[in-house]
């Protein structure tokens, strides 16, 4: 696969802004070329979110909500069973429970029901008889869902973020920021976003109401750092408005103020709750609520993040840890099966991957997926077998081709080809037949054809320049860890010429090296790489805090080497 390694380019104005209102020398470039104007959106404030009156029909919502509190309506909460969908689910728990609705949850187990509210999950959540169901993370596309529910005379208040389909459900109130007409500023929110904003519109609705006239009322930042999860984990674009969200409840796990299930998970994964970083929550945390969907059930993930006892939480963050291991064994077996595959095809002359397996698992074909679009810069679908003659897909794509919009038109050239599917830009699902899998597969291969040129397919590895040997050092990848860097406001990567000096095989798959620049040595990590550096190379790297026996030292985290 051919990288191409390009330098952002830091506005000088805008830099010298930020250093003159005292943003340090390292970090001024770096937030500059993300568009950042001032060292003020550092450190938003709650005030600076956008307001939650602007997001469409929220108010519409609120008052639908405040009146089934009053009411006592009985509330049954339908989740998604990834990690948007699970922390989505507790903040709508939490949140509406403290604001006294009578609810509970109930999320569909991904082997027997699939995604969203369909007919079937109706008909199970029609066994509860709720007066009200409502959806977080998912139901935009759950026309049929929406139909069966309102037959059986259940109202459907739909929160979601999903792109929708041409085809809208005829649910009571639909809050989502991509639904057509919706002005809200920002088309980022995750799922578990989008009902937070439900909550603070609903608030205000019951103030309005004199609800809290002899009651406490609840203070919602306490969601924040469940809010913050779901966000990062969802790999939604880090906006302004997310990106705030997220520091918020970054500073509450920070201060121990949090979810016990959170820190639990921090924990186990060898991670300081005081010193968690964005990246902690998409890399350590996210992976072991998900691993619950992806093996066993979602409700493990939802009871760890809903549990006040710290004990409890530990023991369920256990569970969910160990999934996650055989989750990653799984996905080892999986991925050395799927490479076998492609080594026979001649992936570099396609524009496209689909592939099958009998032997592939439900739950993990989506980071499959991922990890062969990250390997051959391809918009990457991966099949398992569904039962029923019917296969799943989970698609992964690159950033010049909009995956659901791709399957949008496959589903236009040929109707019958799909049966169901869904998404957005970067990620999607699907549903064929199994005899129908080779003509997906070149119907897919044609359109990503139509919509991507060569150079496409070249990866491109956007760094921050270089850093002279003064600036490698502790306190700056500290500091740089301690800033919300994610999808679209990516962290910073640098680009310098090193000398290897030392370098060797770590768990047969990682090379451990000391690297030298400038006759000034440091020690670097370039994980799932086992082979051998040349002497001399250019080293695209991150800084790291490596904590090791209670103590922090210095590390490259390499990504790529020329």
């Amino acid at each position: 696969m051919k990288v191409q390694i390009k330098t952002r380019l830091a506005d000088q104005a805008k830099t010298q802004q930020l250093l003159a209102e005292g943003v340090p020398t390292i970090l001024a470039p770096i937030l500059a070329a993300r568009g950042v104007q001032s060292a003020a959106e550092l450190s938003p404030t709650l005030a600076q979110l956008l307001p939650p009156q602007t997001l469409t029909n929220n108010d519409a919502m609120a008052q639908l909500l405040a009146d089934a509190i009053m009411q006592q309506k009985k509330c049954l909460i339908i989740g998604d069973y990834d990690a948007d969908g699970a922390t989505a689910t507790a903040v709508a728990m939490k949140g509406l429970r403290s604001l006294g609705a009578q609810v509970d949850f109930l999320v569909p187990n991904r082997f027997e029901y699939g995604y969203g509210l369909t007919p079937e999950i109706v008909a199970l959540a029609a066994v509860q008889q709720p007066d009200i169901i409502i959806t977080v993370d998912n139901g935009i596309a759950s026309v049929e869902g929406v139909a069966a529910a309102n037959a059986l005379g259940i109202q459907v208040l739909i929160t979601d973020h999903h792109l929708p389909a041409d085809v809208t459900p005829q649910a009571a109130c639909i809050v989502n920021p991509n639904q057509k007409g919706c002005t809200f500023a920002s088309k980022n929110l995750a799922g578990v976003g989008v009902i937070f904003y439900v909550l603070m519109a609903l608030r205000t609705e019951l103030r309005r109401r004199d609800y809290f006239k002899d009651l406490l009322e609840p203070n919602l930042t306490h969601l924040l750092d469940l809010v913050a999860l779901g966000t990062v984990a969802d790999l939604v674009k880090l906006d302004a408005n997310n990106r705030l969200l997220v520091q918020h409840g970054l500073a509450r796990i920070r201060a121990g103020a949090c979810s016990a299930g959170i820190t639990a998970l921090l924990q186990l994964a060898g991670k300081t709750p005081a010193d968690a970083s964005a990246q902690d929550l998409g890399f350590y945390v996210g992976p072991r609520i998900n691993a619950a969907g992806r093996l066993d059930d979602m409700r493990l993930g939802i009871a760890c993040l809903l549990c006040d006892d710290a004990t409890e939480a530990n023991q369920l963050a256990q569970v969910l840890h160990d999934l996650n291991a055989e989750r990653r064994h799984i996905e080892a077996d999986m991925q050395e099966g799927a490479l076998t595959i492609l080594d026979d095809l001649e992936v570099q002359s396609q524009f496209s991957v689909s592939v099958f397996h009998a032997d592939f698992h439900q739950g993990v074909i989506g980071i499959l997926a991922s990890r062969i679009k990250e390997r051959y810069h391809r918009p990457t679908i991966v099949f398992a077998d569904a039962g029923d003659g019917l296969l799943k897909g989970s698609g992964r794509s690159i950033a010049t081709l909009h995956l659901r919009d791709a399957l949008d038109l496959i589903t236009k050239q040929q109707p019958q080809l799909i049966q169901k599917f869904g998404g957005h830009a970067m990620a999607a699902g699907l549903t064929i037949r199994y005899t129908d899998l080779s003509a997906f597969q070149l119907a897919f291969e044609q359109v990503a054809q139509q919509l991507l040129n060569q150079a496409d397919l070249e990866a491109v590895i956007e760094v921050d320049g270089g850093l002279k040997t003064s600036e490698i050092h502790l306190q700056n990848s500290q500091l740089l860890e301690k800033q919300v860097w994610g999808q679209g406001f990516l962290p910073p990567l640098f680009s310098d010429t090193f000398q290897v000096v030392q370098q060797r095989l770590l768990g047969e798959k990682h090379l451990k090296l000391i690297v030298e620049k400038d006759q000034k040595r440091f020690d670097a990590i370039y994980f799932n790489h086992a082979e051998l550096l040349p002497d001399h190379c250019q080293l695209v790297y991150q800084l790291q805090t490596n904590s090791y026996k209670g103590l922090q030292s210095l590390q490259l985290q390499i990504k790529h080497a020329v």
